[in-house]
């Protein structure tokens, strides 16, 4: 539990001290219980000594008892009041910030690890993990403690004040504290199977949803649903044989207490009618039997909970240990955007993607990768930008190996437009802007006329501040694409990777487009794949890839006057089903 206790204070990081606080608080708080008792010490010794004839109770006398009541009720609320804030505050605060370190964590790691580790599991950890840990930890542990604390210290004083009470009370805390040790024990059997059916039941019903379009369109909703079906009962098993398990140890664990303190109630009376005690002491060890282990039989119902946070915690410090690739990355700013990969290998797994790949592209130029399906266009495209890192060779941009940068500034020389273009639930507007958060809307407007998107923006209700739903899922194809190049052309980088970006666009737009494109080749580095002959036969260079290297390198005239895959393209394009240009 101490050990627990520390991981939590360490995963706090600015807000520890609000959690010290937040026990320290509550502990002084269940002090406040205690006071209670002392006034009924004081009627009872009145009561006793009144009835010997040695006092008469006076009005004196009951408004001590009453400012001794009050001053435990004006302590409590104060206490719970501190207690409560400091706790409120730590934890949405420390959740926050991991939510924010694992949104930054996420911008330099591979793009290998999302797919070994699938959206559920990043969506489960940032929600549903720190979900428990914002809800139940600070306040687990605050009762946990308290409690222990709390039942020590008052066995500690029924020690002193009558050592044969003292010891059933001491004798029935370690039998409480090994019941729950055990209980910590099933927890951790148990706990980890309940996150990882919670993660899974994330991952299942993102999956139904996302492909739900799939689902209608082959009518297949029965079979579709039955991996979420299957999710929500490996859920359900798993959270209800946590709590079978638990309410059983639960139930032992509440009746140690409830055995020590019927003792306490047989063995006070036979102590007083042996004449080793006093009425007096009689009447208070009756008493406090009934709230010796008040706050120690809460910890029972919760103590499954603190293996569900040491679970969580587990978690996010698998997610905290990611490898991430630039570590020892500096912040360079660069003198020219030359671009080269020198014996560049790369695979997925165990399938050879790029195979000893050599190529320069001169800044300020335009460069055209062609290909068939699979030869490795958009891998290369993703290795200069370092969204993989390269099993051999090098990627030099601007004369320095790409491993040398932070993610930040080596992206910060590129604006890419992806082939699956994702625009955000939100305005239009913030969705171009994504490119130079401070834009203006006249600097927005401008980007979008020069990807011939600024017509159909106004056209809509809103215009630019029209809400676009997740991924852009209200807008067309061509729509979304056109606005991710209004994206890139506002952000105005060096470099500029085109990723077919006019595959989705129209005939009526795609001069319009090319247009645009042909301005962004002034005094900037292009790099596009593209399937179009109109979109490459201006490049200053053509790099024809198949199998995982370049088989071609020349400028459209050079490769359309001599024998090989480009020129075969040419003539036969409609027999060459799967190729791109």
């Amino acid at each position: 539990m101490i050990k627990l206790f520390k991981r939590l204070l360490n995963f706090s990081g600015n807000y520890h001290k609000d959690i010290v606080m937040s026990v320290i608080s509550s502990f002084i708080r269940s002090n406040f219980e205690i006071i209670p008792i002392m006034g009924i010490l004081m009627l009872i010794r009145w009561l006793i000594m009144s009835t010997e004839g040695k006092k008469v109770i006076g009005m004196t006398d009951v408004w001590t008892v009453f400012l001794v009541m009050l001053a435990s009720i004006v302590g409590r609320i104060i206490f719970s009041n501190i207690s409560n804030k400091k706790r409120v505050l730590a934890s949405f605060g420390m959740c926050q910030d991991k939510r924010l370190e694992i949104g930054e964590l996420m911008k330099r790691v591979q793009m290998g690890y999302f797919n070994d580790n699938v959206l559920g599991e990043i969506t489960a950890t940032t929600t549903t993990t720190l979900g428990d840990i914002e809800t139940i930890a600070v306040t687990i542990f605050d009762k946990v403690i308290c409690a222990f604390v709390h039942g020590i210290v008052i066995a500690l004083w029924i020690l002193a004040y009558e050592w044969h009470i003292g010891v059933i009370t001491i004798v029935g805390i370690i039998l409480s504290m090994i019941v729950y040790v055990y209980l910590q024990k099933k927890s951790k059997i148990l706990s980890p199977r309940r996150q990882k059916a919670q993660a899974g039941l994330v991952t299942a019903i993102l999956e139904y949803i996302q492909g739900i379009a799939v689902v209608k369109a082959y009518n297949l909703g029965g079979i579709s649903s039955e991996g979420v079906k299957n999710a929500i009962e490996e859920s359900s098993n798993a959270n209800i044989k946590l709590e079978r398990v638990f309410s059983s140890l639960t139930a032992v664990y509440q009746l140690v207490f409830k055995i020590a303190a019927s003792a306490i109630l047989i063995v006070a009376p036979y102590l007083l009618i042996g004449g080793d005690i006093t009425i007096e002491k009689c009447f208070i060890l009756l008493i406090a039997s009934f709230m010796i282990y008040a706050q120690m039989e809460i910890v029972g119902s919760v103590s499954s909970l603190t293996r569900v946070i040491e679970s969580s915690l587990d978690r996010i410090d698998d997610l905290n240990n990611t490898p991430l690739m630039d570590e020892d990355g500096i912040t360079i700013d660069l003198d020219n955007y030359d671009i080269e990969l020198k014996n560049v290998y790369f695979s997925y797994d165990d399938r050879d993607v790029i195979k000893d790949m050599n190529i320069k592209i001169p800044q300020n130029t335009t460069t055209a990768i062609v290909g068939p399906s699979g030869s490795g266009k958009t891998t290369l495209c993703r290795l200069i930008t370092r969204f993989w890192d390269v099993q051999k060779g090098e990627v030099i941009v601007g004369g320095h190996n790409v491993k040398e940068f932070t993610c930040e500034s080596l992206l910060d020389n590129f604006s890419t437009v992806f082939q699956k273009v994702y625009l955000f639930e939100d305005t239009i507007l913030n969705n171009i802007r994504f490119g130079k958060p401070d834009a203006t809307i006249e600097e927005v407007k401008e980007a979008a006329k020069k990807a011939c998107c600024h017509s159909f923006i106004e056209a809509l209700p809103k215009g630019y501040h029209t809400y676009v739903g997740e991924g852009g899922s209200s807008l067309s194809g061509g729509e979304k694409q056109r606005i991710s190049i209004a994206r890139a052309i506002l952000k105005n980088a060096p470099i500029v990777i085109l990723d077919e970006a006019t595959a989705s666009v129209d005939p009526e737009n795609e001069k319009g487009l090319q247009i645009a494109i042909n301005e962004l080749t002034k005094n900037k580095t292009i790099i596009m794949i593209a399937h179009r002959l109109c979109t490459v036969q201006q490049a200053d260079q053509i790099l024809v890839v198949n199998n995982g290297q370049v088989e071609q390198v020349g400028k459209h005239n050079e490769l359309i006057s001599e024998e090989g895959i480009y020129k075969r393209f040419i003539s036969a394009r409609e027999e060459a089903i799967g190729w791109q240009l």
